[in-house]
């Protein structure tokens, strides 16, 4: 595995398979805007820049070797960020932080969605770094989904595609994930108005 990453090579990388293709939309047109994406999530699964340069370009490369299977007028997005998922699940890093994974009741209902929730007033009022220390103390199932459905604003039903999980557990997790965010992030903050847990 190479021990950089830069936009740069995997730009040339794709420009020579890209040259070999002969469908209309080429690797490199449906890739490249996913790249910064791609290595956020990366950054935030893995914790570590070096790791995720890592994950990006194996991510890349197994994309491209796969391409051929890619049905085309499915979603790629998901398609690949599935595949970033996977490689970083099988990954020393995400061995690692998959073995602390508590069992999930999946049967727990999500509440709906608002625009101004409790989380995103309490983010309002919480600085950056103590918002990414929380991040990083969830467990890899909840970052992940909070990161695909905030961060990179994925539709329920691309994460679903994504994580290869159903819609309802996808929305389960969203709302569950939400909720340890905001407790972790009211611990941090003794000062900070409480709320009710229910």
């Amino acid at each position: 595995m190479w021990h950089f990453c830069s936009a740069a090579v995997v730009r040339y990388a794709l420009h020579l398979v890209a040259k070999k293709q002969t469908s209309d939309v080429s690797f490199e047109e449906l890739a490249m805007p996913l790249f910064d994406s791609l290595y956020n999530l990366a950054a935030w699964l893995s914790g570590n820049t070096g790791d995720a340069e890592d994950l990006v370009q194996e991510t890349y490369l197994k994309a491209l070797r796969g391409y051929a299977s890619f049905q085309p007028g499915t979603n790629f997005r998901a398609w690949i960020f599935r595949i970033l998922r996977n490689t970083f699940l099988t990954s020393r890093a995400g061995l690692a932080a998959t073995r602390t994974l508590a069992l999930e009741d999946e049967d727990e209902q999500a509440a709906p969605a608002t625009l101004d929730t409790p989380e995103s007033i309490l983010l309002g009022k919480v600085d950056r770094q103590a918002i990414q220390a929380a991040l990083e103390k969830l467990p890899v199932h909840f970052r992940e989904v909070l990161l695909l459905c905030d961060a990179e604003e994925m539709s329920y039903q691309e994460i679903s595609e994504t994580l290869s999980i159903p819609m309802g557990t996808v929305m389960s997790r969203i709302y569950r994930a939400r909720r340890a965010l905001r407790e972790a992030l009211q611990a941090q903050q003794p000062s900070a108005q409480r709320t009710s847990h229910g």
